[in-house]
């Protein structure tokens, strides 16, 4: 399916759960289908799309966001690579955990504009909102992350080596 991929990225942003994810694509897809001929020949399918994965997200409400985040019992599959590749991955997760303390809205915004590559004035389209809103939360969300990584010298940090040891016991 064309924007699939896509769309599951960003739905894996607004919902920690793989299959909620999932579902919230496939509903998309499905609502998308269903009405077609409501879309506008001419305009940008992938920017429609978005948009009623966003409906389909804000549709169910609380339930996404408040469920429980499923986390395997085996933690030797998801550490076992670090030992080549420590920094990265520790990074990668420093930003997962500094994308995720953002309010909804500003993670929305941010990853449509910088993960997706929609303009502001798109952006602006796919939520329903006006363009200084989208501009006022992208430089809050930028904010925020600046803040979360100046404050990243104070906060414990986790190294390889003691995922390592972790793994081990």
């Amino acid at each position: 399916m064309p924007h699939s991929r896509s769309l599951l990225r960003m739905a894996l942003r607004l919902t920690p759960d793989r299959s909620t994810a999932e579902d919230l694509v496939q509903q998309t897809l499905l609502l998308g289908w269903k009405g077609f001929d409501g879309f506008c020949a001419g305009t940008d399918a992938r920017a429609w799309l978005f948009r009623i994965l966003l409906n389909v997200f804000y549709a169910r409400g609380r339930k996404i966001r408040t469920a429980p985040v499923i986390i395997p019992l085996t933690a030797s599959e998801d550490t076992a690579g670090t030992h080549g590749r420590s920094s990265s991955v520790l990074e990668a997760v420093d930003l997962t955990r500094a994308f995720e303390t953002l309010h909804v809205d500003y993670r929305t915004v941010l990853y449509l504009n910088v993960v997706e590559g929609f303009t502001c004035r798109e952006t602006a389209e796919i939520l329903s909102v006006p363009i200084g809103t989208v501009m006022s939360r992208l430089s809050r969300a930028r904010q925020a992350f600046r803040a979360w990584f100046a404050a990243d010298d104070a906060r414990p940090r986790v190294s390889a080596v003691e995922l390592r040891a972790k793994e081990i016991r």
